[in-house]
């Protein structure tokens, strides 16, 4: 199951030895209900070599302003704790893996 991401333990799962992948999304959000059985499967195709968030950007709303998130879903590509790449929309999983391939 992905790593729910809070304020406050944001910064220390970005942190992570491993390449992670955050999706930032809303309830609301119809392209997110879309995107999220693709990130969930993501997960699991990438277990122990990524570490999957999921951060809900109305219960987030500051770690949507820090990175500039003006559309959601959003996914949000860190490696050693540095934003690497994003991608905005319902993208496809070839596009993600394609990134998570470059990043491992």
């Amino acid at each position: 199951m992905a790593t729910i991401a809070t304020t406050n333990n944001f910064s220390d799962i970005i942190r992570n030895n491993k390449v992670v992948l955050v999706d930032l999304w809303a309830e609301w959000c119809g392209p997110c209900r879309m995107l999220s059985p693709t990130v969930d499967e993501i997960e699991q195709l990438y277990a122990g070599k990524v570490e999957v968030v999921k951060c809900n950007v109305d219960d987030c709303q500051d770690v949507a302003v820090n990175y500039g998130v003006r559309g959601i879903p959003t996914l949000l590509y860190f490696k050693d704790g540095v934003e690497v790449d994003r991608t905005v929309g319902a993208v496809t999983r070839k596009e993600i893996t394609d990134i998570l391939d470059k990043l491992i």
